[in-house]
């Protein structure tokens, strides 16, 4: 399973886990994106399906992680790559614009392992991996807020 498929990093994941011989659980915000990202595993001779939504929200992360053990019996690899950023000023970032931020890129992960750790310890197997970021270590001007989130996701890892 892969979050934040659609394209960029997490399209490059998903098609490089096909390419290994894994079925993919594609999730993105787009329906085309995760679509087109679905078809061309499928090219590639995959096995894929698309969960589409925002894995910030718990039932999403829950589906996702259903629909892979539905279709497929197991779960074994997680990878979220869900991300967003909004960057700004820390003195004119809106709460909004900090809230965002900490709810796709930080809970959207959290969601995401809660929803697929009970699975991955019954079968005393599986691999989660987090896509952090240099700048959850080192931070960056204009972005506290993708900074913050990507140094709670090092923690959560």
């Amino acid at each position: 399973m892969v979050t934040g498929a659609g394209r960029g990093i997490g399209r490059t994941i998903a098609l490089t886990l096909a390419q290994a011989g894994c079925r993919v659980v594609v999730n993105n915000l787009s329906t085309e994106r995760n679509a087109a990202v679905v078809a061309e595993l499928q090219t590639l001779g995959a096995e894929a399906l698309g969960v589409v939504g925002s894995v910030d929200e718990p039932e999403i992360a829950e589906h996702a992680v259903k629909a892979g053990i539905d279709e497929w019996g197991r779960l074994d690899i997680v990878v979220n790559n869900a991300g967003i950023n909004r960057d700004g000023l820390l003195a004119r970032m809106s709460d909004e614009a900090w809230a965002d931020v900490l709810r796709v890129n930080l809970t959207g992960a959290f969601n995401v392992i809660r929803a697929a750790t009970r699975p991955m310890l019954r079968a005393r197997a599986g691999r989660i991996i987090n896509i952090s970021s240099v700048v959850g270590r080192m931070g960056n001007a204009g972005q506290a807020n993708y900074a913050a989130s990507k140094a709670g996701l090092i923690g959560l890892t």
